[in-house]
């Protein structure tokens, strides 16, 4: 078998923690196993990194943070390797270039295009334990790029998807996917298993757990994923295809996201190509989107409302005034006080009142709802920050999903 190891920051903090990885990895290898591992920078290191480049320049061109960002990478896996040899085991250690791991050339968010896995495979033959980089690429200029944030999940999946692991295990602080982040809801539930499609939109509205993308792509190669904690032995939470029982609670789990703020556009022309112009101007900028609202045209203008991440808004907020003209808006405003609140469960499809007894609750708790988007399997809703966790909590006990 072959199995695609993925360690977070907090698994890689200190020396304790490396050896404990090793050790694991020691584990699987006796069992006559291949292991691929994919870690992250040492605990908080990437912050560090951020923030000694503010200390030179606070704004700092992206290519060069992304240069700068994969040396903790380079350590956590060097580090590892060295410790595997100390405990008697041949393992090395690769970065982006080794690979190599092809992506695009959007530094600071890269995505990956090919993984060439010749190098990979000749390890494994010669059977080392093969730990590579996370979070990083290189482009078509032979600059290292990252993949966002959280992006060494994405790694993770994409060497299962090119090397037909038969398993990718996401190792982090906690147990699991839990109904809510335990840290904020104290009778959050660890969840057994959950739908890529449920985890997908977890992921993407602030969950924490995996990063959205690496869901997405286990989706499209079928990637089998565990997500358990590197701190202890439990039992993980199972991310696939398809649920385990044939009846499901309607709720799976909520999220919270306050790296949320919200531009209004005042006064756009109320016409055809309005709105396409508007957010086609921030894709040309590699700017995402969520929730939208467009208000009824009035006096032949309109109002347009979105969501932007945070580090986004100052870029999403230039990007609009320069373009004033060509789009034809009265104003702008953006309000950064606010937080994404989301209930996420492929049991809404077959049951309805899902939405009006989630927007019950928030009345029942005097906290007003500022927009509001749905799909299929989700319900989201901003609100004033002060009263996000508040309402996590609330909505988690509405739905019963600490029982």
């Amino acid at each position: 078998m072959l199995i695609v190891k993925k360690f977070g920051g907090t698994s890689v903090a200190d020396k304790e923690r490396i050896f404990n990885v090793a050790e694991r990895c020691i584990r699987e290898y006796e069992k006559g196993n291949d292991v691929v591992v994919v870690l992250s920078a040492m605990g908080k290191y990437t912050d560090e990194l951020i923030a000694k480049a503010r200390e030179i320049n606070p704004n700092p061109p992206r290519r060069e943070m992304d240069m700068l960002f994969t040396i903790g990478e380079q350590m956590s896996v060097s580090l590892t390797a060295m410790a595997l040899a100390k405990l008697g085991v041949r393992a090395v250690s690769l970065n982006a270039f080794q690979v190599p791991m092809n992506t695009t050339s959007i530094y600071g968010n890269a995505r990956i295009k090919k993984v060439d896995t010749e190098r990979i495979r000749h390890e494994l033959e010669d059977r080392k334990i093969v730990i590579v980089t996370g979070f990083q690429g290189i482009n078509k200029y032979n600059d290292y790029t990252t993949l966002g944030r959280g992006g060494s999940d994405t790694t993770a999946v994409a060497l299962a998807a090119v090397l037909n692991a038969d398993a990718c295990e996401i190792y982090t602080d906690v147990d699991g996917v839990y109904t809510a982040d335990p840290r904020l809801v104290p009778r959050a539930r660890k969840l057994d298993t959950i739908t890529y499609d449920e985890m997908l939109d977890l992921a993407a509205l602030g969950a924490g757990v995996l990063h959205n993308r690496s869901v997405e792509m286990a989706k499209k190669y079928n990637v089998p994923l565990v997500v358990r904690s590197s701190l202890n032995e439990h039992e993980g939470t199972l991310v696939r295809g398809v649920a385990k029982k044939m009846e499901r609670m309607i709720i799976s789990g909520v999220a919270l996201d306050e790296n949320a703020d919200r531009i209004s556009v005042i006064g756009i022309r109320d016409q055809p190509g309005s709105a396409f112009k508007l957010f086609n101007v921030l894709a040309k900028k590699g700017i995402n989107v969520d929730i939208i609202i467009q208000s009824i045209g009035r006096h032949g203008t309109k109002d347009i409302a979105f969501t932007v991440a945070h580090e986004n808004l100052r870029d999403a907020m230039e990007t609009l005034e320069n373009s004033q003209d060509m789009l034809g808006f009265e104003s702008l405003e953006c309000n950064e006080d606010v937080a994404k609140l989301s209930i996420v469960g492929a049991g809404m499809m077959s049951n309805p009142g899902v939405a009006a007894k989630m927007f019950e609750c928030l009345y029942n708790n005097n906290i007003n709802i500022n927009m509001i988007a749905t799909s299929e399997i989700r319900i989201t809703v901003l609100v004033a920050v002060k009263d996000a966790v508040r309402a996590m909590n609330a909505v988690h006990d509405t739905f019963c999903l600490g029982d």
